[in-house]
């Protein structure tokens, strides 16, 4: 019964995000200059690629002793891992991402105050391009070189080693941290 929550649609997710983003800018809107909105809108989006890179590496690749526990991540991203082209698992269901949108916005909010909206658009931002990035990256061709290399990096996550290349929009991490699979290290085992 619980199933038909862990998925959404390209268009359902775009609908949301079309409208969210908006709203998360009207909230924020008058909280701060120009100046420090921009600067507040790109800490975000470089905090939102640190969080995709630890989301995805400590939570979603969790090994948990518990077997509900171990459901649950596989409900999170297992299931992904295990069917990797299904187009209603590419992307995060609002299930997921807006509780936890919510925490983050909350958390910005103590840390920022009334600014802290501009922190969460960039950082929401970041998060909505991450998907729709990680999307294209299972159901497009992704030509381009920019668009290939993207690709490139997540697949070799999916085919060759599932302990490393976490990021997708913040590769950067994963030289940062030393879990950069390239094509002579397919089988790299990357530190903890």
């Amino acid at each position: 019964m619980l199933e038909r929550f862990t998925v959404i649609s390209a268009p359902a997710f775009m609908l949301l995000w079309a409208l969210g983003l908006p709203l998360i800018g009207v909230v924020a809107w008058g909280s701060a200059s120009p100046a420090l909105a921009l600067l507040l809108l790109a800490a975000g989006g470089l905090l939102w690629t640190f969080t995709e890179y630890g989301l995805h590496r400590f939570v979603f690749h969790w090994r948990p002793e518990s077997a509900g526990l171990a459901g649950l991540v596989f409900i999170m991203h297992g299931n992904h891992h295990a069917v990797p082209n299904d187009p209603l698992r590419n992307l995060m269901p609002p299930i997921v991402s807006l509780p936890v949108g919510a925490l983050v916005w909350l958390a910005m909010l103590a840390a920022a105050g009334p600014a802290g909206s501009w922190l969460f658009l960039g950082w929401m931002a970041g998060y909505v391009g991450y998907d729709l990035v990680h999307y294209a990256c299972h159901q497009w061709p992704m030509r381009g070189r920019i668009a290939r290399m993207l690709k490139t990096h997540h697949m070799r996550h999916h085919h060759h080693q599932e302990a490393g290349n976490f990021a997708i929009t913040g590769m950067m991490w994963d030289r940062l941290f030393r879990t950069r699979l390239d094509g002579s290290r397919a089988t790299h085992q990357p530190a903890a």
